[in-house]
C-alpha cells in the first residue's frame, strides 16, 4: 500500500492530507498564528470553580471557556505532581529532583475532587479533549509526553509495554530494556512501533522526552514578565495562567503517530514546514529523508493530488459510493447520524439480497468517512432493512473488522430491532468541516449576476492594477471554466498570453476558486489583496508604486 502525506501551508491555516493508494483518507487543518489548545499542549492554570455535584472543577488556561477536569483524571500520582510544582514554583534557582522526590499517598478511583483542591488553586494540567462546539477543553492531571516509540510518564515508575506486541520474548525484551534505561522518578509506556527497535535508539528518544519535560520544569519555574501579568497598581494578576508546553506541530504529530516503511514520499509547498519535517524525519528514520520533498509546481498542491476534488465530493452531506447507493450523514449536537440509500439501481432482483450487498458497500465508504472527517462521540446508522439474522450477525462483523483498523479507540454495537448500528468512537478534536458548497462571488447570493461577457474585461482590469502595483511574476489564479476560456485557441490568439505579454502574468488553473473567482500571488506563493485607490495613488521616490 502506497502512502503519501500532502502539507498545503497557507497564511492563516496549515492543511494535511493523508492518502493511501492515492485515496484521501485524513484531512487535518490547523489555524496558524492563534492560541490552539491542542491535545498534548500542557498549562498552568487556575481552578475558577469545584463542582462537587460533577465530582469536578473547571480550570481556567486562557482559553474563552474554562477547561473541565474530572475527579478520574487527577490521576494516582496528583499528590506528588502538585507538590512538585509547588516546590518548583517557591524555588526558582533549581529544579526539583525527581529521583529525591518524596511521593504522596495515591489517589483512589474512589473520593471527592473537593478534597484535593480549591478554588484559585494552580495546576499543572494537560489538554486531552480539544474545546469541541460550545464545551471548552477537557483537562488530564496525568500528564504525559509522547514520542514515536514510546510515552514519558513523569511521578510514576511503571514500564508497560502495548498489547499490539504479541510476542512474549519481545514484550519481554522490551520491558527489560526500558527498565534499565529510564531515570528514575519516571514511568513509560513503550508503543507498538517500538517493536524489534535498537536499544540505541530508544536511549536516544527517552533522552529527548527527559529533555522535554526538563524544558517544561524550566518555563514553569520562570516568572510571567508579560505588560498583562500586572494590573495598574504594579501587582501580580492572573497573568501566571500560561501555556507551559505546547504539543509539536500537528504535521509532526501526524507523522510520529502514522509514519511507516510504507510511506512513499512527503510532500511539503513550504520552505520553513518543510524543514522542520525533513528534520524530524531524520530524526526518528535516517533512511526515509529522502522521501521528504519540497513541493515547487505552480498548481495548487492540493489540485496537483486530487486532494481539492476528493474533499468536495467526500465531505459534504450526501456521499455516493458503488452502484448509485449514497450515504445523508448530518451532525447533532449529541451525536451523528448516517443513513444508507439504495438509490434507484438495484444489484439483484431479490429484496433481501440486494439490501444486503448495498449495506456491506456502504459500511466500507462508513468507515471510510469516519476518519476522513474525524467523526467521534456517538455515531448511528440506519442501514437499509434485512431480514435475515444471518445478513444482519455478517454486515455486523463486517464493520468490526473494518473498524479495527482504525487507531481511534471505538466500540461497534450490533443492529439493533430497528436496523440501527451504535458505534461509539473516541472523540479528542472537532470533526473535520469542510463547506463543499460555493456563494456565488459575484451576486453574493442575491441571484444576479453581471454579463458573464464583462467578466474576462473585469479581470484584465485587475490584473493592470495589480501589475502597476506589485510588479511583474504575479499569478492568477481562476477556476478551471475560466482556465479554459482564457487559455482556449492557439498560442498566440489566448487570452492568457496576451496578459503575459502586456502585464508579466501568469494564468494558474486552480480548483477551489469559485466560478467568477479571482486570486492574486506573487512568486512565493503569498496572496496580494488588490490595491485600494489609495494605495494606487501612493507613489515612492522613483515614480513607483510602494510595495
Amino acid at each position: 500500500m502506497k502512502s503519501e502525506l500532502i502539507v498545503d501551508v497557507q497564511p492563516n491555516e496549515i492543511a494535511i492530507a493523508l492518502t493511501e493508494d492515492d485515496r484521501l483518507q485524513e484531512i487535518t487543518r490547523e489555524k496558524r498564528d492563534v492560541d490552539n489548545f491542542a491535545v498534548g499542549n500542557i498549562y498552568y492554570g487556575r481552578v475558577k470553580k469545584v463542582m462537587p455535584a460533577l465530582n469536578a472543577v473547571f480550570v481556567d488556561v486562557g482559553h474563552e471557556k474554562e477547561a473541565f477536569l474530572h475527579y478520574l483524571d487527577l490521576g494516582s500520582q496528583f499528590i506528588t505532581l502538585k507538590n512538585y510544582v509547588t516546590k518548583a514554583v517557591s524555588d526558582r534557582r533549581k529544579a526539583p529532583s525527581m529521583a529525591r522526590l518524596q511521593r504522596g499517598a495515591d489517589v483512589g478511583k474512589e473520593g471527592q475532587i473537593a478534597d484535593y483542591i480549591n478554588v484559585g488553586d494552580m495546576l499543572l494540567v494537560q489538554v486531552s479533549k480539544e474545546p469541541i462546539n460550545t464545551k471548552g477543553p477537557r483537562l488530564t492531571a496525568e500528564i504525559s509526553i509522547a514520542g514515536r516509540n514510546m510515552v514519558l510518564i513523569p511521578f510514576s515508575e511503571k514500564v508497560m509495554v502495548s498489547s499490539k506486541i504479541k510476542r512474549e520474548s519481545e514484550r519481554s525484551r522490551l520491558k527489560q530494556l526500558v527498565q534499565s534505561i529510564k531515570p528514575q522518578g519516571f514511568g513509560v509506556i513503550v508503543r507498538t512501533v517500538a517493536e524489534d527497535k535498537r536499544v540505541a535508539e530508544l536511549d536516544n528518544e527517552l533522552r529527548i522526552l527527559v529533555k522535554r519535560w526538563e524544558d517544561s520544569v524550566r518555563i514553569l519555574q520562570k516568572p510571567d514578565t508579560s505588560d498583562d501579568s500586572k494590573s495598574s497598581n504594579g501587582k501580580s494578576k492572573d497573568a501566571e495562567v500560561r501555556l507551559i508546553s505546547e504539543e509539536l506541530g500537528r504535521t509532526i504529530g501526524i507523522i510520529r503517530d502514522v509514519f511507516s516503511p510504507d510511506f512513499t514520499s512527503i510532500q511539503v509547498n513550504d520552505d520553513t514546514i518543510y524543514e522542520e519535517v525533513r528534520q524530524y524525519v531524520e530524526l526518528i528514520a535516517p533512511e526515509s529523508v529522502k522521501i521528504v520533498k519540497k513541493y515547487k509546481g505552480k498548481e495548487p498542491i492540493f489540485d496537483k493530488y486530487d486532494i481539492t476534488r476528493q474533499m468536495k465530493t467526500g465531505l459534504g452531506r450526501t456521499v455516493g459510493f458503488k452502484n448509485g447507493g449514497y450515504l445523508v450523514i448530518d451532525k447533532t449536537e449529541a451525536l451523528f447520524a448516517i443513513d444508507v440509500n439504495t438509490g434507484s439501481k438495484k444489484i439483484f432482483e431479490d429484496h433481501e439480497e440486494n439490501a444486503f450487498q448495498y449495506n456491506m458497500l456502504a459500511a466500507d465508504e462508513i468507515v471510510h468517512q469516519l476518519r476522513l472527517r474525524d467523526i467521534g462521540g456517538i455515531i448511528i446508522i440506519d442501514f437499509v432493512d434485512m431480514d435475515s439474522k444471518e445478513h444482519q450477525e455478517q454486515l455486523y462483523k463486517h464493520v468490526t473488522e473494518l473498524m479495527s483498523r482504525d487507531r481511534a479507540k471505538h466500540n461497534v454495537l450490533p443492529l439493533s430491532k430497528f436496523g440501527l448500528m451504535q458505534i461509539t468512537r473516541q472523540r479528542v478534536r472537532p470533526a473535520v468541516e469542510v463547506n463543499v458548497t460555493e456563494v456565488c462571488p459575484v451576486c453574493l447570493g442575491k441571484g444576479k449576476v453581471q454579463p458573464t461577457i464583462l467578466f474576462t474585461d473585469q479581470v484584465e482590469e485587475q490584473i493592470a492594477h495589480m501589475r502597476e502595483h506589485f510588479g511583474r511574476g504575479i499569478r492568477v489564479h481562476l477556476h478551471p471554466y475560466v482556465y479554459s476560456y482564457v487559455t482556449r485557441g492557439s498560442i498566440f490568439r489566448r487570452m492568457s498570453a496576451k496578459w503575459y505579454r502586456l502585464y508579466g502574468v501568469r494564468v494558474i488553473e486552480n480548483q477551489s476558486n469559485g466560478m467568477l473567482e479571482t486570486r492574486f500571488y506573487n512568486r512565493k506563493g503569498e496572496l496580494l489583496e488588490i490595491p485600494s485607490e489609495g494605495q494606487l495613488n501612493a507613489k515612492g521616490d522613483d515614480g513607483e508604486k510602494s510595495k
